[in-house]
């Protein structure tokens, strides 16, 4: 897990079991409409955390299509590069699942997550789309996706000219009808179900030549190789296809949203249900938005990001009228860390990081700044050996807890509280050591925070930054039990500093920038090794 450098990581004495973090918007499913709401929300500097199990409907599908920039890619390919740009903006996308929302203090809302963590939100943003019930048809699960699609807009141009066979199993069946008969002139209707058929449809369909075979299908026929051979009908006879069309029944995916009384309504077509939405994607419940295809069965992928960009700056604009009638500019990531240190207990041992007393130990002492502090121990650790301390954090509870501390030893520390991505957070000035424990802070298109950083180290002086090694965060994780509480691509990381600092080899010599276990003594449940980086800025 990666720590943010607004807030220090230093040895846990007893990690909890679980966590709850606070955020500005909590977003369920992290696909084209959940993304899109995410990156107009950072943008306008608000604390975002997308919540993704990795189970978009297009799954199955190979390739998407009619998105430009991204026709023919691969499904994956979309929210891979969304999620890149949320992460930009300090945006945060979890690997996890949401098993319940409720309603929280303060007319926030509290959110349940697998693994028994959870999240404390001021507005919660619905994307989790829909899940396709297909006919219950031996073979048909086992070509969905490939030979058996739904859509003709997704998948029609490559099956033009094909052999098509389209399963019409409820009402809404033949509404795709005349665009497959304009694709191919080798469809075949077959009514597996006919109940509620439209008759005057049909006959159309006959009048133009489409054969219609009023019986059932028995099952769908794949080769030894695994490749579409046909559809089976009940009385023995095999329509040889190419693909398959057929109209899955569809179920909003809502049932997390139970526990704040929002339930789905009926679709009109009869062939599933919906969350109803108003115009600007609020639903019933103050405070809880909806979008995506979950609020409208008929959007792709397309729509579905338009209309979860829209609702995204809806809600920044509700965040922000609220802050405004309360006359504050509230901080999402401020408000996150303060929750994380208002506990009576401490949240790191009294130790100093033992990479940095390796680091740092044969400096000679002078100015030091101490990046995103915690508690305190290496600011303290400093202050004891001679150096002249400045500590920042972004957590108003945490410096309280230096400043106790300080002052029982006797000690001298200057506190500031900033946000590392402040314009000016160290004030100009400059320090001998610059030092940054096990953290990061947030991204920006702009590296704001990491020019500040590097300001911040006087000619001669020792930048030291000691972070995770993350490569156990890049591993699989079971949604189903456990959900991942940081998103580490959503700070600056030591490989990002280490960059920047090899661009300018006129003004930077790194010393060190290695791998290695953690410091004999050091306690973590974590990890147990460091990326150490050290290095010196020219005179």
């Amino acid at each position: 897990m990666s720590i943010p450098a607004t807030h220090a990581g230093h040895e846990h004495r007893s990690r909890p079991p679980t966590m709850e973090r606070s955020c500005d918007v909590a977003v369920i499913g992290g696909s084209a409409a959940g993304l899109a709401a995410a990156l107009q929300l950072a943008r306008q500097r608000r604390s975002v955390l997308v919540v993704d199990d990795g189970s978009p409907r297009n799954a199955p599908a190979a390739h998407m299509h009619g998105y430009p920039g991204y026709d023919g890619a691969p499904p994956t390919a979309l929210p891979a590069a969304g999620r890149e740009e949320v992460r930009r903006y300090g945006g945060e996308v979890l690997t996890g699942r949401v098993s319940a929302v409720r309603r929280g203090e303060g007319g926030r809302f509290r959110l349940d997550l697998t693994g028994g963590h959870s999240l404390s939100a001021r507005r919660v943003l619905a994307a989790t789309g829909l899940t396709d019930d297909l006919p219950p048809i031996e073979g048909l699960l086992d070509q969905w996706g490939r030979a058996v699609v739904h859509c003709p807009f997704c998948h029609g141009f490559e099956l033009r000219d094909r052999s098509v066979v389209q399963i019409v199993s409820q009402p809404l069946g033949l509404h795709s009808t005349p665009l497959w008969r304009h694709l191919t002139g080798r469809l075949t209707v077959v009514l597996h179900d006919p109940t509620g058929i439209d008759d005057v449809a049909l006959a159309g369909l006959r009048a133009a030549g489409v054969p219609v075979e009023n019986t059932e299908v028995s099952r769908i026929v794949s080769g030894a190789d695994g490749h579409l051979r046909g559809v089976e009908l009940v009385d023995g006879r095999l329509l040889p296809a190419d693909a398959v069309a057929v109209g899955p029944r569809f179920r909003a995916r809502a049932e997390t949203l139970a526990g704040v009384g929002l339930r789905t309504t009926a679709h009109p077509s009869g062939a599933g249900d919906f969350l109803e939405v108003d115009q600007v994607g609020a639903t019933a419940v103050p405070g809880i938005y909806a979008a995506g295809n979950l609020t409208d069965p008929s959007l792709q992928v397309l729509p579905s990001a338009a209309q979860g960009s829209q609702v995204g700056a809806m809600i920044a604009f509700s965040l922000a009228a609220e802050d405004l009638d309360d006359t504050v500019r509230r901080s999402g990531e401020r408000a996150d860390w303060e929750h994380r240190y208002s506990g009576p207990d401490r949240a790191w041992s009294t130790n100093p990081n033992g990479s940095l007393v390796i680091e740092a130990g044969d400096l000679p002492p002078g100015r030091a700044l101490d990046v995103g502090t915690g508690e305190g121990a290496d600011a303290l650790w400093l202050a004891e050996r001679g150096w002249s301390v400045t500590a920042t954090d972004i957590s108003g509870n945490a410096l309280a807890r230096v400043r106790t501390a300080a002052s029982e030893r006797g000690l001298d520390i200057t506190l500031l509280r900033v946000d590392a991505n402040d314009p000016d957070p160290y004030g100009g000035e400059v320090f001998d050591l610059v030092s940054l424990q096990y953290g990061s802070f947030t991204r920006t298109p702009d590296q704001r925070g990491l020019r500040s950083l590097l300001a911040a180290v006087a000619p001669g002086g020792t930048l030291l930054v000691v972070h995770h090694d993350l490569s156990p965060s890049r591993e699989p994780v079971d949604v189903a039990t456990q959900t991942r509480m940081f998103d580490p691509q959503a700070y600056v990381g030591v490989d990002e500093i280490a960059a920047a600092l090899a661009a300018r080899p006129g003004t930077w010599q790194i010393e060190c920038h290695q791998t290695r276990p953690r410091p004999v003594g050091a306690v973590s449940t974590h990890h147990i090794d460091d990326v150490v980086l050290r290095a010196r800025r020219r005179g």
